[in-house]
């Protein structure tokens, strides 16, 4: 009897020996990694492919610095559709989908997250150039170039996850130490490799540029406000102008911080322990982390009035009539 309620215990009871034990959650544990994080990861697919209906739908938003925003969504909606789940099946039950599920999962876990964080640098630049040389982004920023960027952007990310998964993607489960496992061992070099590239340098870069367009922003917002008394309808203009670069520059600035809120913990972490694996509360490092994606599309809704404008005519079903994609949204 005890032998059978001891083998109940393990993934796979017919394999006694080889099997891994299944997780063991105190209750609070497993409300939260099952309904919370549900919750979280059904908000941040939907948000974010309101983002991309919205953006790939109507005509008016089929701009250079649009594009950058839908693939941050695009990228954001993956971690919501897919990465958020498959976490949360990894820390609450066995692995049962197999050691090449397991490596298509991690190294997924590596080239999504990485994709937003390329996106979120390209929209920085983009910013950076729209308010530091406004003269030349017409001709130095275009649609076409853009997407291009873009899909460099996630060609490299890919590559790169790929170079580092290398050994996990010849030999699936290499590092599993027991069947229903799925875990990839980062050694301190190639930790450290990650550190550097995909996280202080991406933040050295965005928060050079930001500082930059913060400061230019008002600069020539101060400018603008100093002339107010002979107000033109030129001057008018440049005045509007001048105040949604200032709301762009803001927006991206509550993009940076939020993405730094959620990226530090796990990477400061990463210096202290380099198997995150072995840690009791790994998942929820990893779930802030992909907790950034969630947040992408709120602070859309809070900055841009086009997001709330085009979420109502989705949410009402108007963008089904035709002529809908025409309709005015800025």
């Amino acid at each position: 009897m005890m032998e059978i309620i001891g083998r109940e215990e393990f993934c796979f009871p017919h394999l006694f020996n080889n099997s891994c034990r299944k997780p063991s959650l105190h209750w609070f544990e497993f409300v939260f990694q099952n309904i919370m994080q549900s919750f979280i990861s059904l908000i941040t697919a939907a948000l974010n492919l309101l983002i991309i209906i919205s953006v790939s739908h109507f005509r008016q938003l089929h701009t250079s610095t649009n594009i950058l925003l839908l693939s941050l969504a695009v990228s954001d909606f993956l971690v919501g559709l897919l990465l958020m789940p498959l976490e949360i099946f990894k820390n609450t039950t066995c692995w049962f989908l197999g050691d090449i599920m397991c490596a298509a999962f991690c190294y997924l876990t590596w080239h999504i997250p990485l994709a937003s964080v390329g996106n979120i640098i390209l929209i920085s630049v983009d910013r950076y150039i729209a308010i530091c040389d406004p003269l030349q982004y017409s001709i130095r920023i275009s649609r076409v170039r853009v997407k291009r960027w873009v899909c460099l952007s996630w060609l490299w990310y890919g590559l790169y996850s790929l170079f580092f998964m290398k050994d996990e993607l010849v030999q699936p489960g290499r590092n599993n130490s027991c069947l229903g496992e799925c875990v990839v061992f980062i050694n301190y070099v190639t930790g450290t490799i990650d550190l550097i590239l995909n996280f202080i340098i991406p933040v050295a870069i965005i928060v050079f540029l930001y500082m930059r367009v913060f400061m230019v922003a008002v600069s020539q917002a101060r400018a603008m406000r100093s002339h107010v008394t002979a107000v033109t309808l030129q001057h008018s203009i440049k005045l509007k102008t001048m105040n949604s670069e200032l709301k762009a520059a803001r927006t991206l600035g509550v993009l940076v911080v939020v993405y730094l809120i959620c990226y530090c913990p796990y990477y400061i972490y990463s210096l202290v322990e380099v198997d995150l694996t072995s840690t009791s509360y790994a998942s929820y490092l990893f779930f802030l982390f992909y907790l950034n994606s969630c947040l992408n599309p709120v602070i859309y809704a809070l900055f841009y009035p086009w997001f709330r404008k085009t979420v109502k005519l989705i949410v009402t079903l108007q963008i089904l009539q035709p002529g809908s994609c025409d309709i005015n949204i800025l």
